[in-house]
Order: structure tokens, then sequence, then C-alpha cells
């Protein structure tokens, strides 16, 4: 158990993935509050991400 627990702190698969998005998030952020104008598309933009990662979670299961 614990060689399990020391394999998976170790593993960085997916962690580029992972900055890269959070990366997205925040210029997307600062985007909409310098640009009041295009929060509209931001938000709708990551509604539809939301949207699909749900139906893809369920799908998945």
């Amino acid at each position: 158990m614990k060689a399990k627990f020391l394999k998976l702190i170790k593993d960085t698969k997916g962690q580029d993935l992972i900055e890269y998005a959070l990366m997205a998030g925040f210029v997307a952020v600062a985007a909409g509050a310098i640009m009041p104008s295009v929060s509209g598309n931001i938000s709708t933009i990551f509604s539809k991400i939301g949207s699909s990662m749900s139906q893809a979670a369920t799908q998945g299961s």
C-alpha cells in the first residue's frame, strides 16, 4: 500500500495539461476583467466546456 501511495505521488502524468488549463482560465478571467464586452462570450464557452465534461463523466461511468 505504501509503495502504491509513493508511486501515485511521484506520477506527473497530466500535470502539464492541468497547468495549461489553469493558465487558460486565468487569461480568460483577465480578458473578461479588462474587456467586459467579451465576458458573456467567455462565460458561454466555459458553460459549454463544463457541460461537455459532465456528459463525458456520465458516459464514462
